[in-house]
């Protein structure tokens, strides 16, 4: 009799561990699903602090060694003006020298009048960024020489260096603007806000202003996880 009431005993308690395993079990999966998932922004107004700045000019004629005695004329008389800007003569340093034969590539019956054009550049790389926006269409003491400079918009640069210590920053305002839609979100649905169970950052962006292409528009998303209790 004894052992019948053990057994029955044990049986019962079995049966109630593994109830309460179950109710465990089933609450942990109802818990797990109780989350809220949010996106924080944020976004910086920066200075670029490099500037790449190519000025390229050629020359056309016939006598190829007196042409490029009128290039390396006129690449000093360039480069003594980007001096007279305020540019040291280590921000500066000349690009490739392209030769051109006229004559051997022409189609049709006009000959071009000149054989040759000669062209290269004069690449100013400074951390001199105003400068380089100051010293824009201020040619005119070249074109009163009868020298063209060509600067296209696509090739001059303005460059931001310093994302690698704005990140942090960044990424913690990021989180906290998440953390706060998120409260928002656990205060309407009346329930508290939990630990976070995942979390994503986004990839850097950075933009160039439309009109102003020196100033830089930082940009990262994050996303959070959070358990709602």
């Amino acid at each position: 009799m004894k052992n019948n009431i053990l057994a029955g005993a044990c049986i019962a308690l079995g049966l109630t561990l593994a109830g309460l395993f179950i109710y465990c079990g089933l609450k942990h999966f109802a818990d797990k699903d109780r989350a809220v998932t949010v996106k924080g922004l944020s976004t910086r107004e920066v200075e670029a602090d490099y500037a790449i700045w190519p000025l390229a000019y050629g020359w056309n004629g016939n006598d190829l060694p007196a042409l490029y005695e009128q290039l390396e004329r006129v690449t000093k008389r360039v480069k003594k003006h980007l001096i007279s800007l305020g540019f040291e003569e280590s921000d500066i340093r000349q690009g490739p020298i392209s030769v051109s034969d006229n004559w051997s590539n022409y189609y049709g019956d006009h000959r071009p009048e000149y054989k040759y054009t000669l062209s290269t550049s004069l690449i100013v790389s400074t951390d001199k960024v105003q400068l380089v926006v100051a010293s824009q269409g201020k040619e005119s003491s070249l074109l009163k020489e009868g020298i063209i400079v060509k600067t296209e918009s696509w090739n001059l640069n303005y460059q931001y260096n310093g994302l690698p210590e704005l990140k942090p920053s960044m990424i913690e305002e990021a989180t906290q603007n998440a953390r706060a839609v998120a409260q928002k979100f656990a205060d309407d649905a009346r329930c508290g806000l939990g630990s976070i169970r995942r979390a994503s950052q986004g990839q850097f962006s950075i933009e160039d202003d439309q009109y102003q292409p020196w100033i830089k528009h930082v940009r990262v998303v994050t996303t959070v996880d959070y358990i709602l209790d």
